[in-house]
């Protein structure tokens, strides 16, 4: 099985191959370009070094959200139109998952931050000693002080990651109860090998969808349509 796996949640464009158990290739860029300018050359170079035809892939792995809405639509739309193009089927990853999944096997509580403006954050808490990670608090859309007290609330020592550390990191200094430490930079943001390794073991659960199945999974309103809400109610 050859699984191509695509990641445009956040700040990065990561994309990554993978045949059976074998992780053939990974590309990850951190740029100021639109991931509409990157993904599918880096896909095209990844594949071609690879020496993996388009038309050999079995399956299509996708980040699907939450994250920047921009990314997750040029993700969704780029595994869709492959997917439909080759007739396989998409399969939809949490992206805070994937983030937990990069300290798979660490005897540890994760939590990936992303950020999501206005002192908000993309969230979600994770057991990753196993396998895969297991999850303690769904993935969600809070205040970051909210984000804070479920960790508290814990009792236990966590890591964090993602592009929320930097955005965070003071208050998280601030107000912790927990032990707590930061992730390096190596593991701190989106990899589509986990993605990748994540969508394999749905694959294999049979969680899949056709092309036109597939959505982004946002999590709350985009910025135009929290501001056309907001005056309605002002008018």
């Amino acid at each position: 099985m050859k699984l191509l796996a695509i990641d445009s949640s956040g700040l990065v464009a990561t994309v990554a191959l993978l045949h059976n158990d074998i992780l053939m290739g990974e590309y990850t860029i951190h740029n100021k370009k639109t991931h509409s300018q990157t993904l599918l050359p880096m896909i095209r170079e990844m594949m071609d070094m690879a020496e993996v035809d388009v038309s050999e892939l079995d399956a299509i792995a996708v980040a699907a959200g939450p994250g920047s809405f921009t990314g997750l639509r040029i993700g969704a739309s780029t595994a869709k139109g492959l997917a439909q193009a080759l007739s396989v089927p998409i399969v939809s990853v949490p992206t805070l998952e994937g983030l937990a999944f990069n300290l798979a096997g660490a005897d540890a509580i994760v939590c990936p931050l992303m950020d999501a403006r206005r002192n908000q954050a993309y969230y979600g808490i994770y057991d990753v000693s196993g396998k895969r990670p297991t999850t303690i608090v769904e993935q969600d859309a809070a205040p970051l002080e909210t984000v804070i007290e479920k960790v508290n609330q814990l009792d236990r020592a966590v890591i964090f990651l993602g592009d929320g550390v930097p955005v965070f990191a003071d208050q998280l200094k601030a107000d912790m109860k927990v032990p707590f430490r930061f992730a390096p930079d190596s593991v701190r943001y989106q990899k589509a090998s986990s993605i990748a390794v994540l969508g394999k073991y749905y694959l294999e659960e049979k969680q899949e969808m056709t092309a036109k199945d597939f959505a982004p999974i946002y999590l709350r309103l985009s910025q135009a349509e929290r501001e056309r809400l907001e005056q309605g109610k002002s008018i």
